[in-house]
């Protein structure tokens, strides 16, 4: 089967090297033959534990060893989450991901985290959680709470990783996406563009994540947010066309997988992020903010997706009724006045 090809970093390398429209039409036509192309999921996040990380991630606000302003937050109440999720739900949102800025999950954290899981699946939402390191035993509890994805980014490849990060290795990222893969979760794991990195880079990390055991259900492709205070601030803005090129390539290499275009999405223009979704991104953010970083405005998006004739994908949880399965996003763009759309900053 064609997912299973195993890819080398020289053969990812020569499909960043085809003409523009040459990879667009066959990253299209690869798209067309796994997923419905006027089809698009739809996920929320929330900042469940905000700042003070320990890492030193040189793009990120929330990590204890930069001076990024942010304001820090404890892990927050389960009723701060239920609602939120509930205004996800009502916007549009059939996934819900919960992220906390911690290097790993304390055991005790594992309680209130299970539990929210078991509230947001009541609701009839996916769940999805980025906590940092996971080990087998924590995978395993989230898989018993009814957890269906989990958030780990690559972030850039393997040979360029330590420029970015020092404080954990490759390997610790590698072994906590075979902790969720084993515990039957379904992985989320992309990466950031815009790092410092090369094309070769890039050509590396879509490498890995296509040679893993089963690659990712879901790959977020980020684009830098360069965040004040951060070692990377003045990096060089990443060119538009270069970011498409990385979407269709993912999607050439990892066909039957959900490519997120994800951060970095307020700084696109409607055509941009028109050749993302042909080049094969098939999921975004709805919501106000990434964690800490602005996001576009929903109301945008309804736009968007309107003049794109776009809807939006349901999914098949008992619990959601037939009116929410029929629910799509052109629908919700002829009344945006009247709904109360969700912040993940509320």
């Amino acid at each position: 089967m064609e997912q299973l090809k195993k890819w080398t970093t020289e053969q990812a390398n020569k499909l960043f090297l085809i003409p523009f429209f040459e990879l667009l039409f066959k990253a299209q036509k690869i798209h067309r033959q796994h997923f419905d192309p006027q089809r698009i999921q739809v996920s929320a996040l929330l900042s469940i534990k905000t700042g003070l990380c320990p890492e030193d991630c040189k793009y990120c606000a929330q990590s204890s060893h930069y001076k990024t302003g942010l304001k820090t937050k404890k892990l927050i109440e389960v009723n701060h989450v239920i609602e939120s999720a509930k205004k996800a739900k009502l916007s549009g949102a059939t996934r819900f991901c919960m992220g906390a800025a911690w290097r790993n999950p304390k055991e005790r954290d594992m309680l209130p985290l299970e539990t929210m899981i078991k509230e947001v699946k009541a609701l009839g939402l996916e769940t999805c959680m980025t906590l940092g390191m996971i080990n087998r035993s924590q995978a395993s509890k989230l898989a018993k709470a009814g957890l269906d994805y989990y958030n780990h980014n690559l972030d850039t490849s393997k040979e360029y990783y330590d420029k970015i990060i020092t404080t954990r290795t490759y390997q610790d990222r590698l072994d906590t996406l075979e902790n969720i893969r084993e515990a039957g979760i379904k992985v989320c794991s992309g990466g950031i563009v815009g790092l410092g990195e090369k094309v070769v880079d890039r050509a590396s990390l879509l490498s890995q994540l296509a040679n893993l055991p089963k690659p990712p259900e879901s790959i977020p492709i980020n684009m830098l947010i360069k965040i004040k205070g951060t070692p990377i601030v003045d990096n060089e803005d990443i060119d538009h066309f270069d970011f498409i090129r990385t979407i269709a390539v993912t999607r050439i290499m990892m066909p039957s997988s959900y490519i997120r275009l994800s951060a970095g999405r307020e700084y696109m223009n409607e055509q941009t992020q028109a050749l993302c979704f042909m080049a094969g991104a098939n999921s975004v953010f709805y919501g106000c903010k990434l964690l800490t970083s602005s996001n576009t405005n929903e109301n945008k998006d309804l736009l968007l997706f309107k003049k794109l004739d776009i809807k939006h994908e349901c999914i098949d949880i008992d619990e959601v009724s037939d009116n929410q399965k029929n629910f799509d996003l052109t629908q919700v763009a002829s009344n945006t006045e009247d709904l109360q759309f969700y912040n993940a900053a509320d």
